[in-house]
């Protein structure tokens, strides 16, 4: 059984992401393989239809799967098995510092240090952005205010409105699940094979690549979501350019919104030059977290619009490409239309 914060969508989210920070969570098993992967696994992606969430490797095992010989989803680094235990423990309600370190059997100053170079940010903040998220959750589904405020862990509702304040968003957005808000998408053909481009009014908040409409209503739930009628042609027409020539990619308006540490990641991505790379570590050490490679990476992994967010521009410290959402093949083809040095797939 899958731990009781996870759900289906949010572990398919985690593995297109290749979200290191679920491995020792879950594993994915592929049914028609036979294998099961960590979630991080480079392995190109199978269809979803295809795929089963296992709480762990026995699990996958008693359903006569084997493990998978390029990610080893068994073999867990102990700092691995250590985060992963701390962030389903505050999962399931608030903890102190002391009490997460005794869990793992780290001191409290060790385990600070091995969380936040894991997950980019401190257990306290982890817990905090938990705690928004879930209440978020709860009036999405139409709990009300008072009620999601306090399910959520929240002493009082002023700390909850500071947060909301914070990310820009009021709590009656989150009651509504972003009621008001259309989102328009066309399916467009590339020189990288069929892409998706979707917008709101503020700009455009998903490009990706052999994905349908169905995939918007899994990110999006609450949004109204429909086939474009031409009113996002323009930023469509832009889309394809920047694919087709890059060198010469417009400035298009993006809506994508994450995390403090996501989104300080996303703009260092957006200063990479066309025909330049910088490795995961160059990123983390851009953003002032030198130690945080790993959330980098994950940070990369959860742009919600390719291309645009040129996160195919980062690489492995060794010169290999790393992982991409959309196929090391795609990732190769983006780097040599903008004339980057050639890269190892593997």
């Amino acid at each position: 059984m899958l731990h009781e914060m996870l759900d289906e969508v949010r572990c398919w989210s985690a593995v297109k992401a290749r979200d290191r920070r679920f491995d020792g969570r879950f594993v994915t098993g592929v049914m028609t393989t036979g294998i099961y992967c960590r979630p991080s696994c480079a392995a190109r992606h199978p269809k979803r239809e295809n795929v089963r969430f296992f709480a762990d490797g026995s699990a996958a095992r008693e359903k006569g799967l084997r493990a998978c010989k390029r990610c080893l989803p068994d073999h867990v680094a102990p700092d691995e098995a250590a985060v992963a235990a701390a962030v389903g423990r505050l999962g399931r309600g608030a903890a102190t510092l002391d009490e997460l370190a005794a869990l793992t059997g780290y001191s409290p100053t060790h385990f600070q240090r091995v969380f936040k170079r894991a997950m980019g940010v401190s257990p306290a903040a982890y817990a905090r952005a938990l705690r928004k998220d879930k209440a978020g959750e709860a009036l999405s589904r139409g709990t009300s205010v008072t009620d999601a405020i306090y399910a959520a862990g929240y002493e009082a509702p002023s700390r909850f409105y500071k947060d909301m304040e914070k990310q820009g968003m009021t709590p009656s957005a989150w009651k509504n699940g972003g009621a008001g808000v259309t989102i328009r998408y066309a399916m467009v053909d590339s020189a990288l094979g069929p892409m998706l481009v979707a917008a709101t009014d503020k700009g455009i908040c998903r490009l990706s690549f052999d994905e349908n409409a169905s995939e918007l209503t899994s990110r999006f739930p609450k949004a109204d979501i429909i086939a474009d009628d031409g009113t996002i042609a323009k930023l469509v027409q832009g889309a394809v350019k920047a694919v087709e020539a890059p060198l010469a990619m417009p400035d298009l308006p993006l809506d994508v919104a994450g995390t403090a540490f996501q989104e300080a990641v996303w703009q260092e991505l957006k200063k990479i030059p066309p025909g330049e790379t910088r490795s995961y570590a160059d990123i983390a050490a851009a953003v002032g977290k030198p130690g945080a490679v790993r959330a980098a990476g994950s940070a990369n992994g959860a742009n919600n619009v390719a291309v645009l967010i040129p996160c195919h521009r980062v690489v492995r410290s060794d010169g290999s490409l790393g992982g991409y959402a959309y196929g090391l093949e795609r990732k190769q083809q983006l780097l040599d239309r903008e004339g980057a040095e050639p890269k190892t797939l593997l």
